[in-house]
């Protein structure tokens, strides 16, 4: 099988520009400091420059190399910041490498960020032959796959409409669509799917493994390790701008970042040091982990220690719509619920009022397995706005669960599943 992806030695250098202290600079300032450096290289001609401390070179990618062969699914994951989207812009041809070298054999279809490669003033139907031209595809190509594309993306009845006024999640429908069923050779998808439902996720993980099985190739990065489980065939794990590992054994490669990266998500408290509003309603000062008698929670916990969530708040203003909670993932980014103040009877939430405002809300001995969990802070005004909304703004905490899980002789080792509760059980007569 040929390569259809070679990468060797590549590099991207960002200059960053660090604001100076100063609020402004007077036209008095600019010519005292422009005579002093005149003045300076008069009687220090052959001295070296001063580096200037308002400039660092940040590298994103720094010596990364690998090949992807024809048909691969590949998996792109890391943390937030270790290069992946940089990679794929470069791959994308939308950014230049500094250094090194890309190889890419056959058209190129990405799907970085919503409204990729479309043109907001067009319609979805201009849009779809802009796409289609744009690789390099004939007007009857384009035609022939029209009607598989518009029936995949499900906005027919919007396709005159300029996509300016598509919904995020029309935007990704159809951006989708026409980036799958244009036939390109190599098709590279960013995190964008997160902005779709459930189900038109579902959709789009099936049409990328028809893709892969017609031999082309896919890129897909996610934080959704469960979703790279299932699609991928090998996998690539990034880490400060370099690959840390890479494989055919994706649940491997997963395995082994997930273990690398819990050293530093110990994290069982956040606190925001900052004493300004985050928003008109309330400003989130403390999410933490602790135990029955409020304590910081030390990790890792046994699954029968009893472990609370809690939070303070500072409330401004207030709403009856006022919600605030935690939802938690399991291991690969799974969500396992939501809980909110509001979810019981109305006259037994707790009641909030104007000033610093403290909840906390229990998490049941015996109920998690042993693993790590990330427990993400949410908080909005029902059914209207976001405040602190899921993977966008919210801040995160870890809690990680070794032993603890059973009195049974039977149950030595991690128990299978997600959930590890012991239920009672009894004998009826016969």
């Amino acid at each position: 099988m040929s390569t259809a992806i070679s990468v060797k030695n590549l590099g991207k250098k960002y200059i960053l520009n660090h604001q100076s202290k100063e609020r402004y600079t007077s036209l008095r300032d600019v010519i005292t400091n422009g005579a002093r450096h005149f003045a300076n290289n008069f009687r220090h001609p052959f001295a070296k420059p001063q580096n200037d401390l308002r400039h660092e070179e940040f590298w994103a990618l720094r010596d990364v190399s690998f090949d992807i062969q024809q048909g691969d699914r590949v998996g792109i994951i890391g943390r937030n910041g270790a290069g992946k989207s940089t990679l794929l812009k470069i791959l994308s041809r939308i950014t230049e490498p500094t250094v090194g070298t890309v190889k890419i054999k056959g058209r190129v279809a990405s799907l970085l960020e919503v409204g990729t490669g479309f043109h907001p003033e067009l319609t979805g139907r201009e849009n779809i032959f802009l796409n289609g031209a744009i690789l390099g595809m004939s007007r009857s190509e384009i035609k022939s796959k029209f009607d598989e594309i518009v029936d995949f993306s499900e906005v027919e009845q919007f396709l005159d409409t300029p996509v300016k006024r598509f919904s995020s999640g029309m935007y990704v429908r159809l951006a989708f669509a026409v980036a799958a069923h244009l036939e390109p050779e190599v098709l590279i998808v960013d995190e964008v799917l997160a902005v779709g439902d459930a189900q038109f996720q579902k959709k789009c993980m099936g049409k990328m493994q028809d893709v892969g099985s017609e031999g082309r190739t896919v890129l897909f990065v996610s934080h959704n390790m469960n979703a790279i489980e299932q699609l991928c065939t090998s996998a690539i794990c990034f880490s400060h701008g370099s690959v840390s590992r890479q494989g055919k054994d994706v649940r491997n490669v997963i395995k082994e970042y997930l273990a690398s990266d819990l050293e530093s998500t110990q994290v069982t408290e956040w606190i925001n040091s900052d004493i300004t509003k985050d928003n008109p309603w309330f400003s989130l000062r403390k999410f933490c982990l602790t135990d029955a008698h409020g304590n910081a929670l030390s990790l890792p916990v046994t699954n029968d220690s009893e472990i609370w969530v809690q939070l303070e708040a500072e409330v401004n203003l207030i709403d009856p719509g006022l919600t605030v909670g935690y939802q938690i993932y399991a291991e690969g980014e799974v969500p396992l619920y939501w809980s909110c103040q509001a979810d019981g009877a109305e006259q037994d939430w707790p009641i909030l009022h104007k000033g610093l405002n403290k909840l906390r809300s229990r998490i049941p001995p015996r109920f998690l397995n042993e693993g790590s969990y990330r427990i993400e802070m949410i908080g909005g005004l029902y059914n209207r706005q976001w405040l602190y909304e899921p993977n966008v703004n919210s801040p995160s905490i870890y809690l990680n669960i070794q032993g603890g899980l059973s009195d049974s002789p039977y149950w030595v080792a991690k128990r299978p599943g997600i959930m590890a509760p012991i239920f009672h059980w009894e004998s009826l007569e016969s």
